[in-house]
This record gives C-alpha cells, structure tokens and sequence, in this order.
C-alpha cells in the first residue's frame, strides 16, 4: 500500500498492510533536508490545509479594520450597532490576545448584525498538495465547527460565563455558526474535498462539560458530519484533553476517526479502553505526545510505548500518531521514522 492508501483504509476501520504511522505534517524539518526526505519515505503524513474559510462565519463582505499602534494590532468590526474590538499585544517571543471582541451577552446581537455574504470558496492550495504529495502522504482540510465561534469571540473566562449566564445566546451564536458552515462545507466538497478535520470540540469538553457537549457540539456537528458523508468524504475531529466521558457522545456524532487521544497527564485516554468501547466504529489516532515522549524519550522507549498501542490498538482502524501539534523537532522526528520501521517489523 502507498500512505494514501494506507491513511484511508484505518481512517474507514480497514486492516491496512500495518499500522500507519503519521505526524502531523512536517513540524520543524524542512522538506528539502536529508531528514524531511526520509520522514516524508518512511512515515504516513498527514499534510493540513485550509481553503479560504477565514471568513466562512462574518462572510466576505464585513467591514473589518486593521491598524497598529505601538506593540498592538487592533481590529475593528463594524457592525451597525457599533463597533466591537480585538487587540492583540506583540512581544519579541509572541503574540497574544488581550482584549476580545465580544465581552458581553449583548455583543451577540452586534455581532449577528452583521449583514452576511457566504465566503468564497478557494481550493487552490488543496488542489496543489494533492498534486504535491501525491501517495506520500494524505490532505486533510481544517475546518472549524460552530463552536469555535464564540471561542474566538470571548475571552476563556467571558466563553464560560455566557454559557452560565446566557446560555441561549451562545446556542443562537453557534446555530447561526454552524448554518453558515453547512453552505461551507458542502462548497467544498461540491470543489473536490473528501478529507476533513473538524477542531472546535474541546472548547466545550475541556472549559464546560457533557451537558453543555451534547447542546453546542454533538448536535450541530453531526450536521456537518452528514453532509461530509453525503460526499463520502471522511469526518476526522480533533479534542485535546480529557475525552473518556465523551465516548458515547463522539458516536452520535457520527465522526470516523478521532486525534489525539491523549495518554496522562495531559489526557486521560486508556488506549485499550478506548478501542473496546469505540474503536471498531472510529478510527483512533494518537496518542504519543509529540514534545514530551517523541521528542525527549529515547528511541528504545518510545519503540516500547509504540508496540503496546499497536498491540492494544490495531489491526485495524488505528493510526499510531503524536499530539497533532505539527510543532515537533529533530528527535520527535528520528522518532516517527523508527516507529514505522517498528510498525513494518510487527506486520510481518
């Protein structure tokens, strides 16, 4: 089998010829170097892309201002109840946040002022990975789901007390979200886009718990799902943190695989659990961490971490992966690299 091929046979709960192994795109290493050529033959990567979805929620034609003042970067939305503002402060080491558009439940409404026009739909870049990477590896488009709106409008702190507070505006905020994102997503799959990665979920799973899981992402995420399946295309989610509890939820959705899975402490993820009680209905992907095991831990100990998940977790639908971060080094790396070699040995 080719990666490709190999990718989407466990991402559809197939035995592939073994386990793929596959980082999240080429983190740190470039392409052009010895080791980038080696991780690109050796491993099963997965390459994201967006397609022009920047604007998939305000549309097109909002009027939105930018200008810099100092070490800050404001952004102004005009909306025809009066304007809301992000800032974000610069450092020489990074950039932050440090004042959200929306800070009350009355900005909603600003916000839902705007008039909207569907974004315009650009897969350029995807089409030019397909024809980059060939069977090397597999695209996936990010996409956002409904959520992921007002988590990028409120700050952490305000996202938790609209839920506490007004906890209709923020199911108004994300039904609208995720209405727009349904004329989205079936955009791009009318363009040619079978393989998505949905991300949005642990803002909820991980700040506000099942209840408010169940209301603000299983619901409007299996719509997005429905229509990914529509296509035949594949439902790839992403949520960091704690997911045990989330299980019977993930399967309404309907999602066909499912990163990081993370092991403790950052998550709570028992890979073996995880396979009796949803791995033959989604395909699971992790659960090394990137930075913290791949990157610091020596090869004879990752290769042991490594054969226990494929143990545990394969034949089939399982894809042995890191934490998605697309961040990792050299190590981490030289590390993939061994685990495919490991995963070709224990295929026989």
């Amino acid at each position: 089998m080719t990666s490709r091929e190999r990718l989407i046979c466990a991402l559809q709960g197939g035995k592939p010829d073994r386990i793929p192994v596959a980082p999240w795109g080429m983190g740190n290493i470039r392409r052009e170097s010895d080791l980038g050529q080696q991780l690109i033959d050796c491993t099963d990567i997965l390459y994201s892309i967006g397609c022009g979805g920047d604007d998939a929620f305000l549309g097109h034609t909002a009027r939105i201002h930018t200008r810099t003042e100092s070490d800050k970067t404001i952004t102004t939305y005009e909306t025809p109840h009066g304007p809301l503002q992000l800032v974000l402060r610069h450092t020489k080491r990074t950039t932050g946040r440090i004042e959200f558009p929306c800070q009350a439940p009355s900005d909603v409404d600003k916000i839902l002022s705007i008039p909207y026009e569907p974004p315009v739909i650009d897969t350029g870049e995807h089409d030019r990975s397909l024809d980059r990477i060939g069977e090397k590896g597999l695209v996936i488009v990010g996409v956002a789901d409904g959520v992921c709106w007002p988590a990028e409008l409120f700050s952490p702190q305000d996202f938790c007390l609209l839920w506490a507070e007004a906890p209709q505006k923020m199911i108004e905020l994300v039904e609208v979200g995720t209405e727009r994102l349904c004329y989205y997503y079936r955009a791009l799959c009318g363009a040619g886009v079978r393989t998505f990665r949905i991300v949005g979920g642990e803002y909820v799973s991980v700040q506000l718990g099942p209840q408010a899981y169940q209301v603000l992402v299983v619901e409007p995420d299996r719509r997005l799902t429905d229509i990914i399946h529509e296509y035949d295309g594949v439902a790839y989610f992403h949520n960091h943190g704690p997911t045990t509890r989330y299980y019977d939820q993930l399967l309404q959705i309907g999602i066909d695989a499912i990163d990081p899975l993370e092991a403790p402490p950052w998550g709570d993820c028992d890979i073996a659990e995880a396979k009796r009680r949803i791995g033959h209905r989604i395909c699971l992907v992790g659960n090394l961490d990137d930075m913290e095991v791949l990157g610091k831990l020596p090869t004879e100990t990752v290769l042991g971490m490594g054969r226990q998940l494929i143990q545990e977790a394969g034949p089939d639908g399982f894809i042995l992966g890191g934490t998605a971060s697309g961040t990792y080094t050299e190590p981490a790396a030289r590390n993939f690299i061994a685990l495919a070699e490991l995963s070709a040995q224990m295929a026989g």
